[in-house]
């Protein structure tokens, strides 16, 4: 059931005309509708249903990283990226721990409820490092993906101008970013919010598409398991290089005699066991209970129990992403190294791993199914995009702007929301090179969020469950976390980019050599211990806080009646769809174990 590996054909281009109709039509319908005010503008009026809620949570989150970058790990090191996948129970601790204190709160951002919880000025750097990590982490991203899809099924597409060749990769990234930005711009976080729950519909229906056809040329699952073998299969089992063994103890380095010839605590590739049991989960609980790209959804529902339910539904979705990006990678791998399938072999040979999802299905779906899958794609990458646009403007306007001029009218909050974004994106291409010469799309992904999330994550979590911790510790945890952070991006960025003079890395052996070469999963833990000590040392060094001006923002501090109407905001379906989501979790770990 081979697709004949030629472009998108007129049934392509009916399907995925009729996909952008239909988001166009969302927008308008939407637009009509909302008001010109910051709260229908950056949260849809705060009324949201739990079911539009949680859609659009999963599809912020699905988006480039995945399509492009999970099926291109699958292809490359197996279901070893499934950890991340499978933190679904993450959204569980969003709904049970961290609904109650931001429905309560009832603010726009995340960094204006640190400012509640500790001070103005840990608000005001919250608001900045969110949106250095938007901008060099999902927007970039983002757009270079776009690109990637649009190199693989339309290598054709070149733009001349005089002596200057614009390839498809920069029409695609570029084509991406207006058609997210029409929509995000006209109709606010209401028509982002509706959107995702069409492309949500789109784009599991497409990539289950792509899953049953790569399976039905394959020879089904067993055949499958048999030519990727247990190692694909193994989440518990670090992918190594060649000649290393890794664990939680010191990694070896052995030569073709066997003998070890260098042992050290680091190694910069793939995915130690240690780092992904204590780091994923840092980077997942950041990422879903802390980060503006997500909560702005939860903070849309009018009630704890919207924004509860909403979150156990996304939890739900969270499920999928397993079994439709990263297994068409391992199918991608599997037909290219059987060659059951010659062109996606050959495609596969000559532009790596990365591309494994636009090339299965450039060479192995029929006319019109292909179009269907295009548009699961094109709605992965704008929705994750979508949600990202209007993320920063609300940061940058609620959090920077609106500080700055507190008399300004709602049009102009508005106004200001939209320019930010345009600004943004501006930004963001001058970021491609650095993503597009990264190891791996999600590896640089992660690797990015690795070392700017461990201070967030601190100082929420700990402010949360610690009420004597104090605005002191929460602003000097996040400084000094963020600089050793930033310190490891900009040891990173010569040798990711290959810049002249760093094509080898440093010296071996030097400091910046060590720094580079330890695992990113391994300093992100490292920041993650440095910024908890320097909250708890600064904090007890330091006069307690007012515990009156902290009411209902901490566990120790929420009175009886926010425990009360904490406790009459759910039941127990809640309680039992929170049960089956685990019980998921579980059973793919028990799976996937080689």
């Amino acid at each position: 059931m081979n697709g004949s590996g030629a472009t998108l054909v007129g049934l392509d281009w009916l399907m995925i005309g009729l996909y952008f109709c239909m988001l166009v039509g969302i927008a308008w319908w939407v637009a009509r509708k909302g008001k010109d005010n910051a709260t229908d503008y950056f949260l849809a009026g705060r009324n949201l249903g739990w079911w539009v809620v949680g859609a659009s949570i999963f599809m912020s989150n699905i988006g480039s990283e995945h399509i492009v970058g999970l099926a291109g790990s699958g292809a490359k090191d197996g279901v070893a990226m499934a950890h991340y996948e499978l933190h679904a129970w993450c959204l569980l601790v969003l709904a049970w721990v961290f609904v109650p204190f931001y429905a309560r709160s009832l603010v726009f951002t995340m960094p204006e409820f640190l400012e509640r919880r500790f001070s103005v000025g840990s608000r005001y750097v919250l608001s900045i490092v969110s949106l250095v990590t938007f901008v060099v982490s999902k927007i970039a991203v983002g757009i270079f993906a776009g690109g990637v899809v649009f190199a693989t099924l339309l290598p054709e597409i070149n733009i001349h101008l005089g002596g200057l060749v614009i390839d498809s990769f920069w029409v695609g990234s570029v084509a991406v970013i207006i058609l997210t930005g029409l929509y995000t711009m006209i109709g606010g976080m209401r028509a982002v919010a509706y959107n995702d729950v069409v492309q949500v519909v789109v784009l599991i229906g497409g990539s289950m598409l792509l899953t049953f056809y790569g399976l039905h040329e394959l020879g089904g699952w067993g055949e499958l398991r048999r030519i990727c073998g247990s190692e694909m299969f193994n989440l518990w089992k670090p992918m190594v290089p060649a000649g290393v063994i890794s664990s939680w103890a010191p990694v070896l380095e052995k030569n073709a005699a066997g003998e070890v010839v260098r042992q050290a605590w680091y190694f910069n590739s793939n995915f130690p066991w240690l780092g992904m049991a204590i780091c994923a989960p840092v980077i997942g609980l950041w990422y879903w209970c802390t980060d503006q790209y997500i909560i702005q959804r939860a903070l849309s529902a009018p009630s704890q129990n919207v924004a509860r339910k909403g979150s156990i539904f996304a939890a739900f979705l969270k499920l999928f992403p397993v079994y439709l990006f990263i297994i068409p990678g391992l199918i991608c791998y599997a037909l290219a190294t059987s060659g059951k399938n010659p062109q996606l072999a050959a495609a596969f040979a000559s532009e790596g791993s990365q591309g494994a999802f636009p090339m299965m299905v450039k060479y192995m779906l029929p006319a019109g199914v292909r179009g269907i899958v295009v548009a699961g794609l094109l709605s992965a990458l704008m929705g994750s995009l979508a949600g990202v646009f209007n993320a920063c403007s609300t940061l940058f306007t609620v959090d920077l702007y609106e500080k700055l001029r507190p008399k300004a009218t709602q049009h102009e909050l508005v106004r200001m929301g939209r320019i930010a974004t345009g600004v943004m994106i501006l930004i963001a291409l001058a970021w491609i090179p650095v993503v597009k010469g990264a190891h791996g799309l999600y590896g640089y992904l992660q690797s990015v969020q690795g070392y700017l999330a461990p201070p967030i994550f601190v100082v929420f979590f700990f402010g949360v469950f610690w009420k004597r911790l104090n605005a002191k510790g929460c602003l000097w945890a996040m400084l000094v976390g963020f600089v050793v952070g930033m310190f490891r991006m900009m040891v990173d960025t010569p040798v990711t980019m290959g810049m002249k003079g760093f094509e080898h890395g440093y010296a071996q052996g030097s400091f910046l050599w060590i720094v580079n070469n330890i695992n990113f999963q391994y300093f992100s833990i490292l920041i993650t211990l440095i910024s908890a000590a320097v909250m708890i040392l600064v904090s007890y060094m330091t006069a307690a806080p007012d515990y009156a001006k902290i009411g209902g923002l901490t566990f120790g501090t929420a009175s009886t009646q926010d425990k009360a109407e904490t406790r009459a905001s759910w039941g127990w379906g809640e309680v039992a769809a929170s049960g089956v989501v685990m019980i998921a979790i579980i059973g793919a770990y028990l799976y996937f174990n080689g």
